[in-house]
């Protein structure tokens, strides 16, 4: 596609995309793409033929030429277009106002095919900078610690590289942990064996593979334990070697927790710890291993931090606003 000049007309920028049926893909079922542009962006799109003329103030329409042109771009790769991959799209181009950094430093990393992670069932691209640098620590660091609010991706993010890395031969299993603080002196009470009682603390662990990988498939690795789902305390003196290991909730870890379970990492082992400092579970008086573990070992070279905030919320938009709601009430009450 090529912006076409229009002098002496209201639009600022018109964009001619040479393949109508793509067009249909990027406007969508009665234009609602272009209605998500519209709003996020504060641009008027007009649809003309192959055409779309852009009016508005100058930096929105540049902007939302930008994400037109890499939606347009991505469906021509073959790829499918749903609302979160505009969504992503229009965050990295916000992302990038004001920083300095030229748009094409930030964005390119995210367009081709280097920060894909490739599962059985989807591919899985990040939707924020901070979500790329988490993803990119994540395949380059043995130690990655991701910091942040819930819906951030953190999770998500670690259980797709993690399923990305089994599938390619890099790890020879995946095991995700996750402290059953919610179960506490409860756990005896509840119904059924073990599994039973623990089960629906790892939920959210089950329903992020469940995206990744065939259900039958699933099922075969984890009951050939190639996947362990398990509680943190059930990592207690164990050596995880050639495994990819992902530790959720990790605000809600004691000191002893946490350094017991980093002392597990093994040769050709990589960890991802997430968790939201803001959202500790632990009783009164019990400090979060957590977040002793970012001040301990902030400086330690090899290790990676990433801190997520509400503009990185992919889930419904509201959650960013809720989130961000309460961080200002916590700022003003000290």
């Amino acid at each position: 596609m090529t912006p076409a000049s229009n002098a002496g007309a209201p639009t600022d920028v018109v964009l001619n995309f040479p393949d109508n049926r793509l067009l249909i893909d990027l406007c969508g079922e009665f234009d609602k793409n272009l209605t998500q542009i519209e709003a996020a962006l504060q641009v008027k799109i007009i649809r003309r033929g192959n055409e779309l003329a852009l009016v508005g103030e100058m930096q929105p329409t540049a902007d939302a030429a930008q994400v037109l042109q890499q939606l347009y771009e991505r469906l021509e790769k073959g790829k499918d277009l749903e609302t979160g991959d505009i969504d992503g799209v229009i965050r990295m181009r916000q992302s990038v106002q004001g920083t300095g950094v030229r748009d094409g430093d930030q964005i390119e990393m995210f367009k081709g095919g280097g920060m894909e992670i490739r599962t059985r069932k989807k591919t899985v691209e990040p939707r924020t900078v901070t979500q790329g640098k988490f993803v990119q620590h994540l395949f380059e660091e043995e130690l990655v610690f991701g910091l942040g609010p819930a819906g951030t991706g953190k999770t998500y993010l670690a259980v797709a590289v993690a399923v990305s890395m089994f599938i390619d031969g890099l790890v020879d299993k995946i095991i995700l942990s996750r402290p059953a603080v919610e179960a506490g002196e409860r756990l005896g009470f509840l119904p059924g064996d073990m599994k039973d009682k623990v089960d629906p603390y790892m939920q959210p662990l089950y329903d992020a593979l469940n995206d990744f990988l065939p259900g039958k498939q699933l099922a075969k690795l984890i009951e050939e334990k190639q996947i362990e789902i398990a509680p943190l305390a059930f990592m207690r003196g164990r050596t995880l070697s050639n495994a990819f290991v992902v530790l959720d909730e990790a605000q809600n870890a004691t000191t002893m927790q946490m350094k017991m379970f980093l002392t597990r990492l093994g040769e050709g082992s990589r960890m991802a710890i997430t968790g939201d400092t803001s959202q500790i579970d632990l009783p009164r008086g019990v400090k979060s291993g957590l977040v002793e573990a970012e001040t301990v070992l902030r400086d330690v070279k090899g290790i990676g931090f990433v801190k997520f905030k509400a503009e990185d919320v992919v889930r419904h938009p509201m959650v960013a606003k809720i989130i961000k709601a309460y961080d200002a009430n916590s700022d003003r009450n000290g």
